[in-house]
C-alpha cells in the first residue's frame, strides 16, 4: 500500500509519464539521485530511522518516518530502526515499545532494530585512540565553566586549563570515570579540536559525560555515556548507512560529523553522508517532548495517547487512519526552510480518508423527541439505508423506523427565516431514507422550552418506495433515531488542544496559558441506530451531519464509548476571520475548496458564477505555500478547479525560480490539461498562456488540443499564444 503512495502521485490522472515523475523528487531524492550518478552503487543505499527513546512519537516524527521508510521503498534499500539510547536518565522500555508500535501501525517495516547501545564498547574503544592520538582529553570543570569558557559566534573560546593534560594521564582518568570511581558530573571527555572555531559546535565538544543510571537494555554495566554527537555518526558508519537524513537543527552539526568520521573510518569503506530537512510544525501544536510530556505529568490530558496529542498513538486513538497520515506527510512534502503547515490540511487528509471508507450511520447527540401523530402506535418498519449513497457497492445496514424518534434540538425551530432549512412549525423535512414530515405543535416545559414536537408525516412519501410522494422535494433532510430502538453511548467531542496557532511561541508566556478550555465536552448519554451494537474498538463512521467518529478503547459491550475525530465543517475558520481584519493565509482553503465543490455539483449558472467570484476573493488570502500543499494534495474535480482558480488570481505572485515549485505546479498543469471537465482544461491553457515558461514542456499536447479541443473557449484561448 505505502509502496504505491510513494511511487507515484495521488493525482486523477494515472497516465503521468516517467519523465514527470522524476521532475517531481524531492531535494533529498535529487541528492540520492546524484550520487548514483556519480558511482555509488544502489546495492549499496542504506537508510534508518533514528528515534530517541524517551518519549512517544508525534505527527512531526511521522514526516521523518515516512521519509526514511519511503526512500527506501524508491530505491528497494534496507531501512533501519536504530534506538539512539544514549541518556538512561530520560530513556524507558516503555517509549521503544511505543515506538515500534506506531511505525508497524502506519504501515513500514524496518530491516534491523539495532540500538545506540549495541555499539557502547566499540564507541569506548574508539574513544580511547582519539586519546592516544592527543585528540581527546578529561575535563574536571563543571558544565557551566565548559559553556561560559565556549565563548560566542562572534568570539573565540579559552582553552580549558585541563587541555594538555597528558595521554597516560587522560587514560587513567578516562578508566576511572568508566569504572565508577569518579563522581557522577565531575568530569566529561572531551575532543580537542579547536576553541576558535567559527562553529561552535567544534570547540572540544564533550564525548562522554558520567551518568550513575540504570540503562534500559545494559543495566549498570556502564558509568558514562556517549553524547549524541559521538554516537551518531559511528553508529551510521557502523550499521553502513549511506544517506543520513536528520532534522534542520542538526546541519551546523554536520561538520562535527564528518570530523568524528574521520577520525575512525576506514577509507575502503562506505562514508554515511549527513543531510537535513525541515522539521514538520504545526499550527495549534506543540511538538516538544519535554513539554508533551509536561501535559501528561501535570494531567493536562490523560496520558501519551489522549486524542488531544499530537503524538500517533493520540491521533491512533482519535481515529485517524495510517493512510492520512501517510497522505499528510506526502502532500506536506520535505522542505530545505522551516515552516508551519495548518492543522487544516491535516483534518483534510483524515475527512478526505474518511469520507471514502467510513460507513454513514445515525446518531444523535443533543436529543429532541418527535412524535409522528398518525404513525401507528406499535407500527415497526425496517428501512434497508445504504452505508454511503456516493460510494458502489458500500453496502447497507437495517434501521428500524416507528412512531417517537430523536431529532438533534439544533434542527428545529419554532419560527426561522428563509435561511433555515431544518423542520419548524407548520414545515417539512425528509428524515433520512424515511418520510417526509411536517411540525404541527410543540410541547413544552414549565420553563417555556421545547420538549416535543408532534408531526404528522406523508406515507405515501417513503424514500425510495417509486411514488410521485417519495420524490417530491423538500430542502431540508435530517437524521434521526427511533427511540425504542436506540442505543445509548458516550460520546467525546474533541477539539484542538490549544486556542493560538503557536502556543509556545511567545517569550513573555507560557504555553500552558494557551489551553483551549474547551478542547473535551462529554456527553454521557447519547443516541445512536441499532446498527452499531456490535462495534469493535478503532471502527470508524461517519454520524451523518455531525462528523467522524471512531470506536474508543475504553467502549465496553453495555458502555460503547465514540471520540469525534474531526467535524465535517471547519469552526475555527470562522473563529479565525472574527479574531481579525482578513483571514490568515492558509485559513481560507477549506472555505475555497468548499465552494469549488459547489461549482461542481450546481447546474444553476447563477451558483456557479457565485463559486467562481467567492474563490477569487478568497485566493487575496492564500499563501503560494498553501496553493503547493493543495496541489500536492488533490484527488478530485474540486482541488483542481481551485488550484487553478487561484494560480489565475493576479494576487498571486511567483517566478517560479524553485525548482521544486516549478515542478510542483508543472505536473500539475500537465494533468490538468488532460481532464475531461473543459473549465479545467481551460484553466490550465490559461495558466500557460501567462506564465510561458510551462508551454515547452507540454507543447506536443498544446499543439494536438489547438486542432482538437471540443471546447472552443481552450481553442481560442490557444490561439492567442501558440
Amino acid at each position: 500500500m505505502h509502496n504505491k503512495l510513494f511511487r507515484k502521485s495521488n493525482m486523477a490522472d494515472k497516465n503521468i509519464n516517467i519523465e514527470e515523475e522524476k521532475k517531481s523528487l524531492n531535494f533529498i531524492e535529487q541528492i540520492i539521485e546524484e550520487d548514483l550518478k556519480n558511482g555509488l552503487n544502489k546495492n549499496q543505499l542504506r537508510f534508518r530511522f533514528p528515534p530517541e527513546p524517551n518519549g512517544y512519537l508525534h505527527i512531526g516524527h511521522a514526516a521523518s518516518i515516512c521519509l526514511n521508510f519511503g526512500l527506501g521503498l524508491r530505491y528497494d534499500a534496507p531501512v533501519n530502526l536504530r534506538f539512539d539510547d544514549t541518556n538512561p536518565e530520560k530513556e524507558e522500555q516503555e517509549y521503544v515499545d511505543a515506538i515500534k508500535k506506531d511505525i508497524e501501525w502506519l504501515g513500514f517495516k524496518w530491516d534491523k532494530e539495532l540500538y545506540s547501545s549495541n555499539y557502547f564498547e566499540t564507541l569506548y574503544n574508539w574513544a580511547i585512540k582519539l586519546i592516544k592520538e592527543g585528540k581527546a582529553y578529561v575535563d574536571d570543570q563543571t558544565s557551566e565553566q565548559i559553556r561560559e569558557q565556549k565563548g560566542t559566534p562572534t568570539q573565540a573560546g579559552i582553552n580549558s586549563p585541563f587541555r594538555d593534560r597528558s595521554v597516560e594521564e587522560n587514560l587513567e582518568l578516562f578508566e576511572k570515570m568508566k569504572s565508577g570511581e569518579s563522581p557522577e558530573g565531575s568530569r566529561v571527555l572531551r575532543a580537542k579540536i579547536d576553541m576558535a572555531h567559527p562553529n561552535m559546535h567544534m570547540r572540544d565538544p564533550v564525548m562522554y559525560r558520567i551518568m550513575h543510571k540504570a540503562h534500559h537494555r545494559t543495566g549498570t554495566a556502564w558509568k558514562i555515556y556517549p553524547m549524541y554527537d559521538w554516537t551518531h555518526g559511528q553508529s551510521d558508519y557502523l550499521e553502513s548507512i549511506s544517506h543520513s537524513i536528520c532534522t534542520l537543527e542538526f546541519k551546523s552539526h554536520r561538520e562535527l560529523y564528518d570530523w568524528y568520521l574521520d577520525e575512525i573510518r576506514d577509507p575502503a569503506k562506505l562514508r554515511p553522508k549527513q543531510r537535513e530537512f525541515a522539521r514538520r510544525n504545526l499550527s495549534y501544536t506543540i511538538m516538544s517532548k519535554r513539554k508533551l510530556l509536561k501535559l501528561v505529568e501535570e494531567k493536562y490530558v490523560s496520558g501519551w495517547d489522549d486524542p488531544r496529542m499530537p503524538t500517533i498513538s493520540g491521533l491512533r486513538r482519535r481515529g485517524y487512519t495510517p493512510e492520512s497520515i501517510v497522505n499528510f506527510s506526502k502532500v506536506s512534502g520535505i522542505s530545505k526552510r522551516d515552516n508551519v503547515t495548518d492543522v487544516a490540511l491535516l483534518e483534510h487528509c483524515i475527512k478526505d480518508d474518511l469520507n471514502r471508507t467510513a460507513p454513514r450511520v445515525m446518531a444523535v447527540l443533543n436529543p429532541l423527541k418527535l412524535v409522528i401523530t398518525n404513525y401507528p402506535d406499535d407500527k415497526v418498519e425496517i428501512i434497508d439505508a445504504s452505508y454511503n449513497d456516493y460510494v458502489e457497492n458500500s453496502g447497507s445496514r437495517k434501521v428500524p423506523f416507528s412512531k417517537e424518534i430523536y431529532i438533534e434540538q439544533e434542527d428545529f425551530r419554532e419560527e426561522a427565516n428563509k435561511k433555515f432549512f431544518r423542520l419548524k412549525l407548520n414545515g417539512e423535512v425528509r428524515l433520512k431514507n424515511a418520510y417526509i414530515i411536517k411540525a404541527n405543535s410543540v410541547v413544552k416545559d414549565e420553563n417555556g422550552k421545547v420538549i416535543e414536537v408532534h408531526c404528522t408525516y406523508d406515507e405515501d412519501s417513503l424514500s425510495g418506495s417509486g411514488t410521485e410522494a417519495s420524490k417530491r422535494k423538500v430542502k431540508g433532510t435530517l437524521h434521526w433515531v427511533s427511540i425504542k430502538h436506540a442505543i445509548n453511548a458516550e460520546v467525546r467531542l474533541y477539539d484542538r488542544l490549544f486556542i493560538d496557532e503557536a502556543p509556545d511561541s511567545h517569550k513573555d508566556k507560557d504555553f500552558l496559558e494557551f489551553i483551549n478550555p474547551n478542547s473535551l465536552t462529554i456527553i454521557e448519554n447519547a443516541f445512536l441506530e441499532p446498527s452499531l451494537k456490535d462495534v469493535k474498538v478503532g471502527d470508524n463512521f461517519q454520524f451523518q451531519r455531525l462528523g467522524y467518529f471512531n470506536v474508543d478503547e475504553d467502549s465496553k459491550p453495555e458502555h460503547l464509548v465514540f471520540n469525534r475525530t474531526v467535524a465535517l465543517k471547519d469552526s475555527w475558520a470562522k473563529k479565525e476571520n472574527k479574531n481579525k481584519q482578513s483571514a490568515k493565509p492558509n485559513s481560507s482553503i477549506t472555505d475555497i475548496m468548499a465552494f469549488a465543490g459547489k461549482y461542481i455539483k450546481a447546474r444553476d449558472e447563477d451558483v456557479r458564477i457565485n463559486s467562481i467570484t467567492n474563490i477569487f476573493e478568497l485566493s487575496k488570502n492564500v499563501s503560494f505555500e498553501s496553493l503547493l500543499n493543495l496541489i500536492k494534495s488533490v484527488n478530485s474535480n474540486k482541488e483542481y478547479l481551485a488550484y487553478l482558480m487561484m494560480l489565475n488570481s493576479e494576487n498571486i505572485k511567483t517566478d517560479f525560480s524553485d525548482k521544486e515549485v516549478f515542478d510542483l505546479v508543472d505536473n500539475f498543469i500537465g494533468t490538468a490539461l488532460k481532464m475531461k471537465n473543459s473549465y479545467v482544461r481551460f484553466q490550465a491553457v490559461d495558466c500557460v498562456g501567462k506564465y510561458q515558461i510551462f508551454k515547452e514542456n507540454h507543447i506536443d499536447l498544446l499543439k494536438t488540443m489547438a486542432v482538437e479541443d471540443k471546447n472552443t473557449h481552450v481553442i481560442e484561448r490557444l490561439k492567442e499564444f501558440m
